[in-house]
């Protein structure tokens, strides 16, 4: 016997595969769901770019972080979309709740990722990869909820107006990739510039939570029983009150995480157009500390120990035209200017806004003694390595002062092809000095360093000193059980093109009195250094980097 049909009772929704009752044409419905893959995608990308970018800040080393999000996100994509089949006979309400969580995880994820680091990063222990450990954790969250949009979309668009599964893949994916597109260029564009990490991330959240409810709510406000719309409103609207509520807090949230990095002796914070630059200390007697993007570039209890080793053992001969390479703070300039025959002396710094601050903090400008008021520096804002490739002049001495080698975004300023570039510029018996890390708790970076240099054309002598604070003891490269494992030396790589090794002398005739560094110690620390030599290392290139 055939029973009667009986109609669904109000409020319920239409049966899996029916045909969406829509408020509006079913082109226009159509577009509407395509609009929202364009916007769910920027969001999307927005998020795995804010998390390799503060990763790769707050971590270091920008490569694997990168591959890390990338590959881990895609990976819980495939997991997500298979996932989402399950969800498919209730594919609005689906698609809703996974938005709006969305949402929330990928807006606060920045948030989170920083306080961990603030707060536990410092403790040791398994809580020093916390960090690393939250990284995945939201790599693999977005992932998956990404990974759940497109099944949900397609059924969802499947459902307007029925087509080829061709057809509506390829509908689907141009939307999703162009924006894909829109999302990638405006983080770098737009967000991170005007808005910050923590505050794009934010509002990224938003957007993508008001655009999911609305096509939900708006669109397919049929398929959803009376109780799932109540749900998706109030989950909409907790969703974003919590991000806005962020967004108010996030300023505060900034300087008490900034606190708790750098203690309580922040007085200079400030983004530039390439880096986050930070000033503790340089009053009352208290040391002065620079730190760029969390790592400590300078510190005032050892500095002119660093600088004095850079500089004046290539000050030894010729010195009438002097490059410095990197130096935008202003204290390897000081030490170039304590001859009397240095005629010029040009900086290439990369961050204009680190030379004002050298320039007018009157702590710093203190510490590296007014250098960039002397009318014979001369600053060029520019990339060293593009510099070097359109340099006509030629020098003397080429001292660079450049970040560790160890730092991705530093590995072209340690390639051969530099090093080649540099040596073109030298005069002959010209001198070229290499920052090149600490030798003892980091022997193949320096060693790798040291045969790049060779490997230029140009005859090297290593040496270090040692330092109560050098190297990078604070910000992303504590090590796992804190400061105390950090460097404490510095590795120094002096060469010149023609003849022999160069000689490793300082503190000759007609010299400038040095407070830290003696030849006696000099050659001591140099035998050391060579004690350390790792044998068969390979130089490092521009395709083939070996930090």
């Amino acid at each position: 016997m055939i029973e009667p049909h009986v109609p669904a009772p109000p409020g319920s929704p239409p049966p899996w595969g029916a045909p969406a009752r829509l408020p509006v044409r079913p082109g226009t419905g159509r577009f509407l769901v395509l609009a929202c893959v364009f916007v769910c995608a920027a969001c999307g990308l927005v998020y795995e770019l804010e998390l390799v970018a503060l990763a790769s800040y707050l971590i270091g080393d920008s490569v694997t972080q990168a591959s890390v999000v990338l590959s881990v996100m895609v990976f819980a994509m495939g997991i997500g979309s298979l996932a989402a089949k399950r969800l498919r006979c209730r594919a609005a309400a689906g698609f809703g709740a996974v938005e709006a969580a969305l949402a929330l995880v990928g807006g606060c994820s920045a948030m989170a990722l920083y306080a961990v680091f603030a707060w536990t990063g410092d403790w040791g222990g398994l809580w020093a990869h916390g960090p690393r450990v939250l990284l995945v954790t939201f790599s693999l969250a977005i992932g998956l909820l990404i990974g759940a949009e497109v099944p949900l979309l397609m059924e969802l668009i499947q459902r307007i107006r029925r087509q080829d599964a061709g057809g509506a893949v390829a509908d689907l994916f141009a939307a999703d990739y162009v924006g894909a597109l829109v999302g990638g260029l405006a983080f770098p564009f737009l967000l991170l510039p005007w808005l910050g990490q923590l505050t794009g991330a934010l509002l990224t959240g938003t957007v993508n939570a008001l655009v999911g409810g609305a096509l939900v709510l708006g669109l397919f406000r049929r398929d959803l029983t009376r109780r799932g719309r109540w749900l998706l409103v109030v989950a909409n609207v907790t969703v974003i009150g919590l991000l806005a509520a962020a967004a108010v807090l996030v300023d505060d949230f900034e300087r008490a995480a900034r606190q708790a990095v750098y203690g309580n002796d922040v007085r200079v914070a400030l983004r530039t157009d390439v880096q986050e630059v930070v000033l503790t200390g340089g009053t009352d007697g208290r040391p002065l500390d620079l730190f760029l993007d969390g790592r400590l570039r300078v510190s005032g209890r050892d500095e002119r120990r660093y600088h004095e080793a850079l500089v004046h053992p290539a000050m030894n001969g010729p010195h009438a035209r002097v490059l410095v390479l990197g130096g935008g703070d202003g204290l390897a300039a000081r030490e170039v200017l304590r001859y009397p025959g240095v005629r010029r002396v040009d900086v290439v710094e990369l961050d204009a806004g680190v030379v004002r601050l050298a320039r007018t903090d009157p702590a710093l400008a203190a510490l590296n003694a007014h250098a960039f008021d002397d009318p014979r520096v001369h600053v060029t804002t520019a990339d060293a390595f593009r510099l070097l490739r359109g340099a006509r002049a030629a020098y003397d001495v080429v001292v660079s002062d450049l970040p560790d080698p160890g730092i991705t975004a530093s590995t072209k300023l340690y390639s051969q092809e530099f090093y080649g570039l540099a040596r073109q510029v030298l005069t002959d018996g010209g001198r070229l000095v290499v920052h090149g890390g600490p030798v003892e708790s980091r022997p193949h970076v320096f060693w790798t360093v040291e045969a790049t240099v060779r490997a230029a054309g140009l005859r090297t002598v290593p040496y270090r000193v040692g330092g109560r604070d050098a190297g990078f003891a604070a910000g992303p490269d504590r090590t796992a059980s804190g400061a105390s494992r950090a460097p404490h030396d510095w590795g120094f790589v002096l060469a010149t093109a023609e003849g022999a090794a160069p000689r490793l002398r300082v503190g000759g005739a007609g010299g400038p009195r040095l407070w830290t560094l003696g030849q006696a110690g000099l050659e001591a620390d140099a035998r050391a250094a060579e004690r350390l030599r790792v044998v068969g290392v390979r130089a490092s290139t521009l395709v083939h980097p070996r930090y």
